[in-house]
């Protein structure tokens, strides 16, 4: 017989192999087609563009959105035998716009300078800060040293 144990927000249900034996009660329910709070990929089943999946990253209803949805729709329906070969004026429209708003669509390039930049400052800053503290240590140094005892060092 199986047991269940709760441990915080889990709950942990241990079974036995008589409760694997057994066929499973479970209930399938059957998907509602038009149900518009269910989540869906990108491509719905009737074939057209999900605009609200997550995995457009909300580029669908920014700035650019009627330059992305042009773009993508153009390659999404392409029969050509390159896909997309045809759409290549929707993507120029589209790459136009987002650099229109560099701040919104950072391309690769800028990213890469900024990230390098970023490092740049930050090494500079470690630079700055280790030297600082070497230099700290070397007047530390020189102030305990101390003065050899000549006296009765001298030979007669």
């Amino acid at each position: 017989m199986s047991s269940v144990r709760q441990e915080g927000k889990d709950q942990i249900i241990f079974v036995t192999k008589e409760d694997h034996d057994a066929p499973s009660s479970a209930e399938l329910v059957e998907e509602d087609p038009n149900d518009p709070y269910e989540e869906r990929g990108l491509i719905l089943p009737s074939g057209e563009i999900n605009w609200n999946c997550p995995c457009l990253g909300g580029m669908a209803s920014g700035p650019c959105g009627t330059e992305f949805k042009e773009a993508f729709s153009c390659f999404h329906y392409s029969k050509e035998e390159v896909k997309g070969s045809e759409c290549l004026e929707q993507f120029r429209a589209m790459q136009e716009c987002m650099q229109r708003y560099p701040e919104l669509y950072p391309q690769e390039d800028d990213k890469a300078q900024q990230e390098q930049s970023s490092e740049t400052d930050q090494n500079s800053k470690d630079s700055a800060s280790e030297e600082t503290a070497n230099s700290t240590s070397a007047s530390e140094q020189d102030s305990d040293t101390t003065q050899p005892n000549t006296e009765g060092s001298g030979k007669s």
